[in-house]
């Protein structure tokens, strides 16, 4: 079973098919297979060690913490974001101080903070309950009203208010996401989102307004209608300067 498991664990690297079928197999063996995914994942590149991740996030054994913690200091960004995610998921006792040292070093790296890593890194902490996002209460108000229908977010009719609501209380917005719920299931919408490319190195003062300004202009556009919703993202001062 050993050599089986190891040789599952090497294919983890290779073509996508392959990749699959091992990891629908080491996923069916359980976690007896643990051990040798864990010996093995220095040998693999990004692609297998994200496949690798979704195998420990499928088996929920708490032996993958340290190893996921160990991949928070991964040269791959989408590895290092993975294993934040996973980290949470999985609950790991012990994680929430090295996801803190991981998004200080993304920061340190100039990364910008809407983009991918320090989002899954966010919500890593948020889940654990290492960081409480501000949620500003007209809306906070509008989200409970829409909750009721297990909406995804906002109406969209309320997107303004929700734009000057968050920016009222210091908040800068990252992005926006569109929604249509038709029959009970939800569907992306595009939308006309700007190409906004913030100067992170401003005060925090003019991110506020310059966001507050770009996304009333992408307001004006945006889709409306009763089974529309909006889920925009958005950041406080302590996530740009975190306390050391």
């Amino acid at each position: 079973m050993t050599s089986r498991i190891e040789r599952l664990v090497r294919q983890l690297d290779g073509e996508a098919g392959a990749s699959y079928d091992a990891r629908a197999e080491l996923i069916w063996i359980g976690s007896e297979a643990i051990p040798a995914i864990i010996d093995g994942l220095p040998s693999l590149g990004g692609f297998g060690q994200l496949t690798a991740i979704e195998v420990f996030e499928e088996l929920r054994d708490p032996r993958c913490g340290p190893t996921l913690i160990r991949l928070l200091d991964s040269d791959n960004p989408t590895v290092r974001e993975w294993a934040a995610i996973a980290l949470a998921s999985l609950e790991i006792d012990g994680a929430v101080e090295p996801l803190h040292r991981a998004y200080r070093a993304c920061l340190e790296r100039a990364t910008p903070p809407d983009w991918t890593e320090p989002g899954g890194i966010r919500w890593a902490l948020t889940e654990l309950g290492a960081r409480t996002p501000v949620v500003p209460p007209l809306t906070a108000g509008l989200h409970a009203a829409a909750a009721a229908d297990d909406a995804p977010g906002w109406p969209s009719a309320h997107f303004t208010k929700i734009i000057n609501d968050v920016a009222d209380h210091a908040q800068v917005i990252l992005y926006s996401q569109f929604w249509r719920v038709d029959a009970g299931r939800t569907y992306g919408v595009p939308n006309t989102s700007l190409d906004w490319e913030p100067d992170w190195t401003a005060p925090w003062e003019h991110l506020v307004e310059e966001a507050r300004a770009w996304f009333l202009l992408e307001a004006t556009e945006a889709p409306v209608g009763e089974n529309i919703f909006v889920t925009p993202t958005w950041i406080d001062r302590t996530d740009l300067h975190p306390e050391r």
